[in-house]
């Protein structure tokens, strides 16, 4: 394979795990009563959401073998 004989011209990038830079940064805002009850309510509509699926999808998703039945005897009773 081909190497470069020349040095590399960016030497700084080997040292760059020692550079500690002396500015800090702003500390952070606390969020407001509102910011936060607006975070809490958006939360719970999505749990809620989830939770309103997981109640309404899980009996759908059963097989329910009295259903066919139920066909069957209705189709016999219109004969």
């Amino acid at each position: 394979m081909f190497r470069r004989r020349e040095p590399v011209p960016f030497a700084f990038v080997a040292e760059a795990d020692r550079f500690r830079s002396n500015v800090t940064p702003p500390p952070r805002q606390r969020a407001s009563r509102t910011q936060l009850l607006g975070q809490s309510l958006i939360t719970l509509t999505v749990v809620g959401g989830l939770a309103g699926a997981l109640l309404f999808g899980v009996p759908a998703l059963q097989q329910d073998s009295s259903g066919s039945s139920r066909v069957h005897q209705s189709e016999a009773a219109h004969r």
